[in-house]
């Protein structure tokens, strides 16, 4: 979110020192097309029941630690940690190295005016560390010098098969 500097900044310093792609959503108001439309994830007073910040190997609570978000058979459910049958401890582990998790994730993108909805997350869903474009095709040229040599260029484009137009 535009209005939280702190978390966005970590949001995008991650994305920029991510080698190979990476997609960030800003949600950002914009005071002539829909002004306020971001509001309940950034006043100060429905934010916490409405936002769910996530951070690798944390727990996913929300409302000021008073609610957590369970997963039964792979299911999120928000549960009530105040009640004393749920605790952090049984709430979803954030594993940004987990695809099904962060697909899930994903999903939590419920009305919030709806009663019981879940909270919108933010942050790092999901990282992969792969090797880059770059890194693969250096790779496949390297191959092919050990294979066939380093290769001459007049050679290539002089080829085998020369015409001569006269």
């Amino acid at each position: 979110m535009d209005r939280d500097p702190k978390q966005l900044r970590e949001v995008l310093t991650r994305a920029d020192a991510h080698r190979g792609a990476s997609l960030v959503e800003v949600y950002q108001n914009c005071n002539v097309f829909n002004d306020g439309a971001f509001e309940v994830f950034t006043d100060k007073a429905s934010k916490p029941f409405h936002t769910i910040f996530v951070e690798h190997g944390k727990p996913l609570v929300f409302a000021n630690g008073t609610k957590g978000i369970r997963l039964d058979c792979m299911r999120p459910m928000v549960v009530d940690l105040e009640g004393g049958e749920w605790t952090a401890d049984d709430c979803w582990v954030h594993d940004e190295r987990d695809p099904y998790k962060a697909s899930i994730l994903v999903r939590l993108f419920e009305d919030p005016t709806e009663e019981g909805a879940m909270p919108r997350p933010f942050g790092v869903f999901y990282q992969a560390d792969r090797p880059t474009h770059e890194e693969k095709l250096n790779a496949q040229v390297q191959r092919a010098r050990e294979k066939q040599g380093a290769g001459d260029l007049d050679e290539l484009l002089r080829g085998q098969h020369v015409w001569t137009i006269g």
